[in-house]
């Protein structure tokens, strides 16, 4: 007697026959790589202080933080931290690795939610290329279907070396950065082909959170970060643990190329926030008006008196530039440096940033300047004592 095949069989071979389908199709209508590569204009994002004054105009209407360039001018280190980081089995699975979403399909039962998406290298260009902001942000197995299917017709049009290439030029790097290029200049001051391994590591970090592993305004977070890239380099072969300890060790100048700019430390502080904010990608993709609580009048003010504080702590040998003798300290050791100092300044009514100087000239390297000594983590000192005294003879604290 022969044997009807069960509806859940029939259902099995129709929902493959349909996705077969479905994948014959999206092959045919597969985008031009060049045309993915490509970044639209994009609109300038205008941040100013409460009343209106110009602080920083972010993304120049020509997008010319978005700088593609060929696999062959990104250096090795770069490839390999990124693979490492993002999908170590990117060359030898075909756009969706079996393994990988096993493992995250156990995760997800257990938790009962979707808390691991599985997604390698491909699939994400998938995601980020392929698919609009509201599709990329729902957390349903439909998308993450859709996202495998995009993979594959990916994988079957372009070989692994034009997908790498695609991946490095067109992902997000925070800064307002898209682009290992872009990202090599807005971090570091250079060109993508200049990188070490140091660099290439802390760059390979930041797609996963821009914000939070952003090395100027982050370092002890954006170092950990690098740590964690090492460290999957050499579980992976890439690097030998003595590079990884070297590079660990390297001391990063962070970029210092002076552009129209008022309250740096403040500006950059508020695309940080911009960025975790909004929406994933919104901030990129320009277009914003942002009022602030900064006031340009206490913010000169501020940096004025900053600069007048360092100078009088100076050894009178080491002031130069015509400063007059008064701007000195004609006591202290010879030896003693003085060069760095933080400031902010809050509306004691409402906690409004007015004035925010994260170090007395935001260029200047050598003095580590585009760090912003405000948020570092630093012990207080005698800063925290006013706050608390006032807590201390406060009537209704004490009540």
């Amino acid at each position: 007697m022969r044997r009807t095949p069960s509806r859940k069989v029939i259902i099995a071979l129709a929902a493959l026959a349909l996705a077969a389908a479905g994948i014959a199709t999206a092959v045919l209508s597969a985008p031009d790589l060049d045309a993915l590569a490509r970044a639209p204009d994009v609109p300038s994002i205008l941040i100013t202080d409460r009343n209106g004054r110009a602080l920083y105009e972010a993304i120049d209407a020509q997008g010319n933080k978005h700088v593609p360039i060929p696999l062959a001018s990104i250096p090795q280190a770069c490839r390999d931290a990124t693979v490492a980081t993002e999908d170590a089995r990117f060359f030898q699975h075909f756009g969706v690795d079996p393994l990988a979403i096993a493992r995250s399909f156990i995760w997800n039962t257990r938790e009962g939610r979707i808390v691991s998406g599985a997604s390698t290298l491909t699939q994400q260009l998938a995601r980020n290329l392929l698919m609009s902001e509201e599709e990329r942000s729902r957390r349903t197995y439909a998308r993450k279907l859709k996202e495998a299917l995009l993979a594959i017709r990916l994988e079957l049009r372009y070989s692994k070396e034009e997908l790498l290439a695609l991946y490095l030029n067109t992902t997000y790097y925070g800064h307002y950065a898209t682009g290992v290029e872009a990202a090599a200049q807005a971090y570091f001051g250079v060109h993508a082909h200049e990188l070490d391994l140091a660099q290439c590591a802390m760059i390979a970090g930041l797609p996963q959170w821009p914000p939070g592993y952003n090395p100027i305004e982050n370092p002890d977070g954006a170092k950990q970060r690098q740590a964690t890239v090492l460290r999957l380099m050499v579980e992976q072969g890439k690097i030998t643990q003595a590079q990884a300890d070297e590079a660990g060790r390297e001391a990063l100048a962070y970029a210092s190329t002076p552009f129209p700019i008022e309250a740096p430390h403040f500006v950059m502080f508020v695309q940080s926030a911009l960025e975790s904010l909004l929406p994933a990608g919104r901030a990129a993709e320009g277009g914003l008006r942002v009022t602030t609580t900064l006031d340009l009048d206490w913010q000169g003010a501020a940096e004025d008196a900053l600069r007048r504080q360092l100078a009088r702590l100076r050894p009178c040998e080491q002031v130069s530039g015509g400063l007059p003798r008064v701007d000195c300290d004609p006591r202290a050791d010879p030896n003693r440096r003085v060069e760095n100092a933080a400031l902010v300044s809050l509306d004691p009514a409402s906690g409004a940033i007015r004035a925010l100087v994260g170090s007395p000239d935001y260029f200047d390297a050598s003095i580590g300047g585009a760090v912003n000594a405000v948020l570092a983590s630093r012990q207080p000192g005698s800063a925290i004592k006013p706050l608390t005294y006032a807590l201390a003879l406060d009537p209704a604290a004490a009540a």
